[in-house]
């Protein structure tokens, strides 16, 4: 069942402040290779420390056009007191926030048979921006029609 954000990140969000941890399942396809939407459960833990680049954080952001939204992306820079994020899907843009605006930081990611999947820093990825594009197509034909077969 999905829930709209406007109800379920208030909610993560609350529980979070309450020093608990939360599971859920994201949407999109952002944050692929390494959380596939709509599949993989992401595990939030509360930001007790300041976050470093590389974490995955789920943040409330303002979009260009001033709208407010969540992210469930990767810390790839910090300016000062801003956070830049950006998916590992994303093969451009990037969403700003403020450390106050960052909800929880990912401490585990599960597969769908709740096998875990591994969490890492994403540096090499970083790095291999100039050919994700391709890295990404080459996914996308192979990974993920073996995913839809097993599925069934």
């Amino acid at each position: 069942m999905k829930i709209a954000n406007e109800i379920l990140i208030p909610e993560l969000a609350r529980l979070l402040a309450s020093g608990k941890e939360v599971r859920f399942t994201p949407s999109g396809v952002s944050m692929r290779p390494f959380i596939e939407g709509d599949r993989d459960s992401v595990i939030l833990a509360p930001l007790n420390k300041a976050p470093k680049v590389g974490d995955i954080l789920l943040a409330e952001v303002v979009m260009l056009c001033g709208q407010k939204t969540y992210v469930l992306h990767r810390l790839v820079r910090i300016e000062g007191e801003t956070l830049v994020l950006q998916g590992d899907g994303n093969l451009a843009g990037e969403e700003r926030c403020l450390r106050a605006d960052v909800i929880g930081k990912v401490v585990r990611i599960e597969n769908m048979n709740g096998k875990r999947k591994m969490l890492t820093k994403g540096r090499l990825w970083y790095l291999l921006k100039p050919v994700r594009k391709w890295l990404l197509k080459i996914y996308r034909h192979t990974v993920l029609p073996v995913y839809r077969n097993t599925e069934k």
